[in-house]
């Protein structure tokens, strides 16, 4: 499909990339009504907890899944704010915690990573077996996006209840994302993921003292360090370089096979060049990719309490139906 244009025109102070991330990452309020918390076992013997976000009609056969970015939860702001979208939309949703990412630190030494698509499978296959949706959409942020986008594009089978797929600020290619994080404009950035990401890690330790100390730890200084010491060896890749390579979503955006729209600021300091597969995308019948001027990371911010990206996403389910 070729690269869609977008009609995206930001609030004047909102074209600043900055202005538009941290105000919709801290400052955002998203009026709805208290999550319905479920947890889910997992078939390793681990869990996952649900937050359901249910539409006016609490007769809905429709639902949107919702899946967070690095150190996030379900309380984000801009995971509140789709479930708000799709559910005036009368759809239900469902936020996803990733594995450690809710208020319980999870059994097993394993968490979550951006290729953890098989996790998304088993939250899919639950819902399913509640035999009450005929359609699910699927939306990612940040590096949830990218295992959404991993999920539909592996060779793996999907069920036919899911319509498509949205991803909001992609890093579909996860090193060129790391080098663009690391570089000297995102230093405030980078140290928060790190020191968040550190101090999750410090939790873990006390639960495994034989594989993972604190000085170990403390001794990371970026998040390729975290990458090395935890993240890769702990979910099965060799090292950071071997994990970026086999998780990042990039790789496996040829084998889409659902309607999929990725929408990636052009001023998202975050994200590196490969993070806007414009030849992919021309070249697929079912991958959509837009490119706005303004958003910076998951800062698509109107004048209303539905921000642009929230807009899309439903629009886009709308296209669908």
């Amino acid at each position: 499909m070729p690269v869609l244009k977008d009609n995206y025109t930001p609030p004047g102070i909102f074209k600043n990339a900055d202005v538009s991330t941290i105000y919709s990452a801290k400052l955002r309020k998203v009026e709805m009504p208290v999550y319905e918390r479920e947890r889910i076992e997992l078939s390793d013997g681990d869990f996952i907890d649900l937050d359901w976000s249910y539409s006016r009609s609490f007769e809905s056969d429709n639902l949107v899944i919702l899946l967070h970015g690095l150190a996030g939860d379900t309380g984000r702001p801009y995971m509140r704010g789709m479930a708000k979208a799709f559910n005036l939309k009368n759809w239900d949703a469902l936020a996803m915690n990733f594995r450690g990412c809710s208020e319980e630190l999870n059994r097993l030494y394993r968490s979550y990573h951006g290729g953890a698509s098989d996790d998304l499978a088993e939250v899919i296959t639950h819902v399913l077996s509640l035999k009450k949706y005929r359609r699910i959409m699927l939306v990612g942020f940040s590096l949830g996006g990218n295992m959404m986008l991993k999920y539909l594009g592996e060779n793996r089978s999907r069920p036919d209840e899911i319509l498509g797929g949205v991803g909001i600020s992609v890093p579909c290619d996860l090193a060129g994302s790391l080098g663009a994080i690391n570089r000297m404009r995102n230093f405030v950035y980078s140290k928060r993921f790190e020191l968040n990401l550190k101090q999750h890690l410090y939790e873990r330790a006390k639960k495994f003292p034989d594989r993972l100390d604190r000085k170990q730890i403390s001794a990371c200084s970026s998040l390729r360090d975290i990458d090395d010491l935890y993240t890769s060896k702990a979910h099965g890749y060799n090292n950071a370089a071997d994990y970026y390579e086999k998780a990042s979503a990039l790789n496996f955006l040829p084998g889409i096979k659902k309607p999929t729209l990725i929408i990636n600021a052009a001023n998202d300091s975050f994200l590196s060049k490969k993070c806007y597969p414009r030849d992919i995308a021309e070249r697929s019948d079912n991958l959509f990719l837009e490119i706005p001027q303004y958003g910076g990371h998951v800062g698509f911010v109107t004048s209303g309490d539905i921000f642009y990206h929230e807009q899309r996403a439903t629009e886009f389910m709308e296209s669908l139906l």
